[in-house]
């Protein structure tokens, strides 16, 4: 906190910050723009009883949008589900291989295009299930859920869900690009916050109907505040790798001869994993939900959040994804070369290959830590949590994204700050000069 004085002093941050939260204000504003032709009154009843399933789960994603019926119904999902497919392919398309390694700038571009190709296909095909879904579907009192249903409702929710996603998909791009952040992360991380004071209000109000004990209710606090004091534990954890550089000569300059490390996150792939997996098993058990198929209505019943068959798959898909984020974002061969021709060594491994072999060997063994501290984060609260009727706000998979997005944005903030004092150290020293 006694950095927070400084940033009106940075005109660059403080410029970055506004921007950031007048896109993120952007987002919330159109969470409350519903969709055409919905009536608002038969879908909060049919909500109302869908706060503990799968539907909580991805209202909690999208920010409240799907509650709303808002343009913003889909949220940020589809822009993700089309990352993963992409993430996945290219390890099978050497096409896509070659754009991401050995075209530089122009080949990422090329990909990010391709995942916005993918995001309008996968929103057109869940809007229109959604639309369907809402003409077959009524509140628990029999009210029908749109008011005049037929092929151009079908069309107008496509088009709305669809520029509603897309826009959001450039609103994270924005608070990338000039703002401050993961834009994609911070969008999520806007629509869980808005979200925990409505949900704090009705974990109280059970409380004063008698639906939750005061003891439940001081349990979960407790045991919410050792989950957070857990993840910010994990998320710091550390295994550093000691590296020692041979003292050169050039010319009549010594250079080396100092130690230093490589710093190895335990939870390298950070939040992306529960997005994604949460992302995988929303998609087909909301398809069921808005459906009166009989094997759909299956498919909800066994993905449903306190079944262990979805606790069992969500735990496989989190570790899978551990790894796969983590070979993305981590290349040991390339580590592996510069600190070679760095003439850096790690004490008692050859340099080359085998220090590759070593970092990659290190690497797994504590990603394989990360992604079990991950998923029982995300796995152990949610069990508990829903055998107590809590809302799934305080759920691990939240709390983890919550945590981690603002730890990320905090950091962030703290590296412009060191930078510019070191930029300031060096304009007065040549000042000085």
């Amino acid at each position: 906190m006694s950095g927070v004085e400084n940033l009106a002093r940075v005109p660059e941050l403080k410029k970055k910050l506004l921007w950031t939260f007048a896109l993120l204000a952007v987002y919330r504003i159109g969470i409350h723009i519903p969709i055409p032709g919905v009536d608002s009154a038969a879908l909060a009843e049919f909500f109302a009883n869908a706060q503990n399933t799968l539907f909580g789960i991805f209202d909690m994603f999208s920010g409240g949008g799907l509650s709303n019926m808002s343009i913003f119904a889909l949220g940020i999902m589809p822009y993700i589900s089309a990352s993963i497919i992409l993430q996945l392919l290219t390890v099978v398309s050497p096409e896509l291989k070659r754009l991401q390694k050995e075209e530089g700038e122009a080949g990422r571009k090329k990909i990010t295009q391709y995942t916005r190709y993918g995001t309008v296909l996968i929103t057109v095909v869940q809007g229109f299930a959604i639309a369907a879904g809402l003409e077959s579907a009524a509140s628990p009192t029999g009210a029908p859920m749109v008011l005049i249903p037929g092929l151009g409702f079908k069309l107008m929710t496509v088009l709305t869900l669809t520029a509603g996603t897309i826009f959001l998909m450039w609103l994270g791009e924005q608070i990338t690009e000039k703002g401050i952040g993961n834009g994609i992360s911070m969008i999520i991380y806007a629509g869980i916050v808005a979200g925990l004071p409505s949900a704090t209000i009705n974990t109280v109000r059970l409380m004063t109907m008698g639906e939750i004990t005061l003891f439940v209710l001081l349990f979960i606090g407790v045991f919410m505040v050792a989950t957070l004091a857990f993840i910010v534990f994990m998320e710091r954890g550390q295994r550093r790798i000691p590296i020692h550089y041979a003292k050169r000569q050039m010319g009549r300059k010594m250079f080396g001869g100092q130690t230093t490390h490589l710093p190895l996150k335990i939870n390298t792939a950070g939040v992306i994993p529960p997005i994604f997996a949460s992302s995988i098993l929303m998609f087909p058990a909301t398809l069921a939900q808005f459906s009166s198929v009989q094997w759909l209505q299956d498919i909800s019943s066994f993905l449903s959040p306190d079944s262990i068959i979805y606790n069992l798959m969500f735990i496989g898909i989190i570790i899978f994804f551990c790894y796969f984020y983590t070979a993305i974002m981590f290349d040991p061969k390339g580590i592996a070369e510069n600190i070679q021709k760095q003439g850096g060594f790690i004490p008692g491994i050859r340099p080359g290959a085998r220090t590759r072999e070593y970092i990659d060997k290190v690497l797994a063994r504590i990603t394989l830590w990360g992604a079990f501290y991950v998923s029982a984060v995300c796995v152990l609260p949610m069990v508990l949590i829903s055998n107590f009727g809590v809302p799934f706000y305080f759920g691990g998979t939240s709390l983890l994204i919550v945590v981690g997005v603002a730890m990320d944005f905090m950091g962030r903030i703290e590296s412009y700050l060191i930078s510019r004092q070191y930029e300031g150290l060096l304009g007065k020293a040549g000042k000085g000069r």
